[in-house]
């Protein structure tokens, strides 16, 4: 019973807040039900929404001063006990959210940091996300990192004058540096791996976080990577081989999922995970046909693409979930847009997957041809 009332007191009520921007009313209404999503999955149970619609951003609060008043009342009457945005908040922002609203008060970034923290298992995520964390916290420190000091440092470390947060502000950097070398080590690792793929063809699975992508890459290539209907379940790229007929070995590859409004820090902290996708012969990119707003989806994944250096890879596009459809249009007129390479699919029933393969074997043999091509200019040289 006792373990049951500790359990109960853990859990966060969190109130959402978010900004319209310009005329995107639609990106809010999305933006917000992913906010929700996200605040759920990090395990705070959601009990109000506030939305400004129109209005330009306050510099000291963000919203206005009537938007602030329906957020505490909102606070007073559910006994919320967190408010998260949708956007990214300045530190002095935070500091006069709290003050204003007396409660906690977080970013749209910190909420999916948190989250990455939450779903990293092996040694190589779960320092991305931390590396990620401290950067992104490394200029927002408060007090509330006091608790470092306990961790190294004490008598003979401490300079003439410094204030607490200067020591906690000289031991997070020093955390950074740690965490920031232990990747280079596993970037340099990666790379070696990566030389030795040189001469087989490089396909990665990319799109938005719970497209299906870790279920098609299971499909293809009979691995046990975990799937489930939740964000960001992949956080750490798989490789597997994938036997295409009339092709031979494939190397494919299932990578994390991307999402809007990615943390920067997060993109530079994954650049080793990131680097298969840029690394890849063919990209090909699931997307969910049962999307609110299928074409915004795609451009998030498109913007993140173009972040990492990647936007000018050939690109396959798998439309999958039309098992989800019930009889709705067609997903390929839904995604009729000039120059995209569209194959419909249904990674859960396995409909679709022979058009797919035999859309990757002809990129495959192109791409065989281009390698023939040049190992002729290099020799005729």
């Amino acid at each position: 019973m006792k373990h049951e009332i500790f359990k109960a007191k853990l859990i966060e009520k969190a109130v959402l807040v978010g900004l319209r921007r310009g005329n995107a009313q639609i990106d809010l209404a999305e933006s917000m039900a992913e906010l929700r999503f996200l605040a759920e999955s990090a395990g705070a149970e959601v009990v109000g929404e506030v939305t400004q619609k129109s209005g330009r951003p306050r510099p000291s609060h963000l919203i206005g001063k009537g938007k602030l008043e329906e957020t505490s009342q909102i606070i007073g009457q559910t006994g919320g006990n967190l408010v998260i945005f949708d956007d990214d908040l300045s530190p002095a922002q935070v500091r006069n959210l709290e003050s204003a609203l007396q409660t906690k008060v977080i970013d749209r970034s910190i909420l999916i940091l948190d989250v990455f923290a939450r779903r990293a298992r092996t040694v190589e995520a779960r320092t991305q996300v931390e590396l990620a964390q401290m950067k992104y916290l490394y200029p927002r420190l408060t007090r509330r990192w006091s608790h470092l000091s306990k961790q190294e440092g004490g008598i003979g470390t401490r300079g003439p004058g410094e204030t607490q947060l200067e020591v906690d502000r000289r031991l997070v950097g020093k955390r950074i540096k740690r965490l920031s070398a232990k990747l280079n080590r596993i970037d340099r690792e990666r790379n070696e791996q990566r030389k030795g793929r040189r001469d087989l063809f490089k396909v990665a699975l990319v799109g938005y976080t719970n497209a299906g992508k870790s279920t098609l890459f299971n499909l293809l290539t009979r691995a046990d990577v975990f799937v489930d209907d939740r964000l960001f379940a992949t956080l750490d790229s798989t490789t597997r081989i994938l036997y295409l007929a009339d092709a031979g070995r494939v190397l494919l590859t299932d990578t994390i999922g991307f999402i809007r409004k990615l943390p920067p820090s997060l993109v530079a902290s994954f650049r080793a995970t990131l680097a298969e996708i840029t690394d890849a012969d063919l990209l090909l990119h699931v997307v969910d046909c049962a999307a609110p707003n299928i074409r915004h989806v795609w451009e998030e994944v498109e913007k993140t693409l173009v972040r990492i250096g990647s936007a000018d890879i050939n690109q396959l596009v798998a439309v999958n979930k039309i098992d989800v459809l019930n009889g709705g249009p067609p997903p390929l007129t839904i995604l009729s847009w000039d120059g995209l390479d569209l194959v419909a699919i249904s990674a859960r029933d396995g409909v679709g997957i022979d058009s797919l393969t035999g859309r990757m074997r002809q990129y495959y043999h192109r791409w065989q041809d281009n390698l023939h091509k040049s190992s002729t200019s290099r020799s005729n040289a």
